[in-house]
């Protein structure tokens, strides 16, 4: 007993764990089914009341792929080939003959649009400065230029497309790439597919906005507060997290130092002694929007209330409040993160645009040489030079927003005026966000036509179906798999199919906890799991039956049978699992989905056929019990 304590606390601490990444799920599922059972506004009642739990649990929940909860799944292609023909510097008879050459081959050739490229142009010996660059550059370095700017295309698109999902309110999507031109969008629950379409193809709109003056926003943001708290207005399901709460006791001291307001710091520390309920009630807008204490124009909303601040400033009573020229517009990430809890930033805009992203010739993504930080410059033609000339020589030491798609991307204070159409932004923590920043600002509209090249729909009912015949489908063969172990291997097998639940018990849970997506493949990787799971137990049983034979005891035949099945065991399920990584990698969609509960199980399989088998069984002769049988 002694020589195994480590392993059993090993076991006792993952089946723990499991349980803890699986009650989540069990959560949501309570959820669901009570909000099943109740109707009108017993059902809402009941969200609001348990909104932070529904929510949390939603998100640390075991997911459904498209093919189990429906939804739809769209292939796009970034068509490279057009860009490239945007972007050449002329023109010719001859170019538009190349352009139709690899435009055809790219049909039905896996390679880069470049590598065509090149080859149609080598074949025909015509240099590319003919096109493109400059006539002193070689063949070499206008293909490395024309393979960034075809990489930054595809980036921008998805950035595109992943800001309009977002600002779609798509619950868990999925975007990603594949390939070097493709991005695959999956949409849960969504079933409108003009809708869809428009969304995704449609073009984006990138706008330049001043910022209001610091005094207007948070003079407007406590006429709303005051407003909401004399109407007696009150979210209930608004977060109590730590921050918030901190936050809301400063807001009277805050506010009287930036709207000179006749409030005192007095008040504020006799905040500090209420309840998060009665600040809620005094401050309903304050306490979820809170003002940066810099005085900067800005505030901080927890993603936990954004909807809630978005559904205050939608209504048409709040909308009177407002100035006629401004408007509220959320920050496109988060800007920091306070005890686990995401904060986004809550701007005052203007609402016309002072620029369109239009203007923009070019944007570039470099370090600054005498500080060694991360900078963006962009370039505007000569209209937008004139103009931003104007503009930035009116509105010194103001900000600016850049605005994609009514999202704050960034908002750089003016330092000076600009002229000549050359501008640095400054302030991005890391190169990686100043790349970003210049692929957004290249994104006033999609950067290369984007052409959906498969869309597939899955209905709710369809979805329904699909969960029951996987789970039909589990349950028989896992059914099957537990009569022929106890039939076949009598005590051995009961063991066996304790591990067999437990294995199958640790599948869903790595599931849950790496955020994993459980598809109808991925249900048929876990039946062949639980194949792979007894069979590593049938080659013990079967050496501990051949020792047996040879009138060893009970724990002398037990020994060599895990001794001497041990390298057939690792050797099957460490290949299988190598399979799995090579599906996982190179697959798309299904393969990927089934791959990845494959791996999942070989990995829980060997945890539970050599670790958990064996300590059961050494407990059990170290207590002399005589009677296992093996078959």
């Amino acid at each position: 007993m002694k020589k195994n304590r480590g392993k059993l606390f090993l076991i006792v601490a993952t089946f723990a764990l499991s349980l803890y990444f699986l009650f989540p799920t069990y959560q949501a599922v309570t959820f669901e089914n009570e909000l099943t059972a109740l109707t009108g506004e017993d059902s809402a009642k009941y969200v609001a009341e348990n909104e932070a739990s529904i929510r949390d649990a939603k998100g640390k929940r075991i997911k459904l792929g498209l093919d189990l909860q429906g939804g739809m799944r769209v292939v796009m292609e970034v068509n490279v080939l057009k860009m490239l023909e945007q972007i050449a510097k002329n023109k010719d008879d001859q170019f538009a003959q190349i352009m139709a050459e690899v435009s055809k081959e790219s049909q039905t050739s896996d390679e880069s649009i470049i590598t065509l490229f090149q080859r149609a142009f080598e074949a025909k010996q015509i240099r590319l400065s003919r096109y493109y660059g400059s006539l002193r550059e070689d063949n070499d370095r206008i293909l490395a230029r024309l393979q960034d700017e075809t990489d930054k295309a595809v980036d921008r698109a998805m950035e595109i497309v992943r800001n309009r999902v977002d600002q779609y309110g798509v619950s868990e999507p999925a975007i990603q790439k594949q390939g070097g031109r493709r991005i695959i969008v999956e949409l849960p629950g969504v079933s409108k597919e003009d809708e869809v379409r428009q969304l995704l193809q449609g073009t984006a709109l990138l706008e330049f906005k001043l910022m209001k003056d610091p005094d207007v926003i948070y003079k407007t943001m406590e006429a709303v507060d005051k407003y909401l708290a004399g109407k007696g207005y009150t979210d209930t399901t608004a977060s109590g997290d730590t921050a918030a709460v901190a936050a809301a006791t400063e807001t009277k001291s805050t506010l009287s130092a930036l709207t000179n307001t006749s409030d005192t710091g007095s008040s504020a520390i006799s905040d500090a002694q209420k309840t998060p309920a009665q600040l809620l009630k005094e401050h309903p807008f304050l306490y979820l929007a809170r003002p940066n204490q810099q005085g900067n124009g800005e505030a901080y909303v927890s993603e936990n209330d954004r909807d809630k601040v978005l559904r205050i400033l939608a209504r048409p009573d709040v909308q009177r409040l407002l100035p006629s020229d401004m408007a509220f517009y959320f920050s496109s990430k988060h800007l920091f993160i306070s005890e686990g809890v995401k904060y986004f930033g809550l701007f005052g805009l203007k609402k016309n645009p002072e620029l369109t992203g239009s203007v923009i010739v070019n944007a570039q993504a470099t370090i600054d040489p005498n500080f060694n930080q991360p900078i963006v410059t962009m370039e505007m033609n000569n209209e937008g030079s004139r103009e931003w000339a104007r503009i930035t020589g009116a509105n010194v030491n103001k900000r600016m927003a850049i605005v994609l798609d009514d999202a704050v991307f960034s908002a750089p204070n003016i330092l000076g005026k600009i002229t000549g159409g050359r501008s640095q932004i400054e302030g991005m923590d890391n190169i990686e966000e100043a790349r970003l920043l210049e692929i957004i600002l290249k994104a006033g509209a999609l950067p290369a036509p984007v052409e959906i090249m498969e869309q597939r729909s899955v209905g709710p009912s369809l979805g329904e179906d699909s969960i029951a015949a996987g789970t039909n489908s589990f349950l028989m063969a896992l059914g099957l798999i537990v009569f022929f172990m106890i039939t076949y291997y009598r005590t051995g097998g009961m063991v066996a199919d304790v591990a067999l639940f437990i294995n199958t018990l640790f599948v869903f849970a790595i599931l849950a906890a790496f955020g994993g997506t459980l598809t109808l493949p991925g249900i048929a990787g876990i039946v062949l799991t639980i194949g792979m799971a007894v069979d590593a137990n049938v080659l013990v049983f079967e050496r501990i039956r051949e020792e047996l034979a040879t009138h060893k005891t009970l724990r002398a035949s037990i020994d060599a049978g895990y001794d001497k099945a041990f390298s057939a065991i690792f050797d099957s399920n460490i290949t299988t699992l190598f399979t799995g990584i090579v599906l996982y990698q190179f697959g798309t969609g299904p393969i990927q989905g089934f791959a990845l509960t494959l791996m999942m199980g070989v990995t829980a399989n060997l945890f539970t056929a050599i670790v958990i088998t064996r300590v059961v069984f050494d407990i059990m002769t170290d207590r002399g019990t005589t009677e296992i049988n093996f078959g």
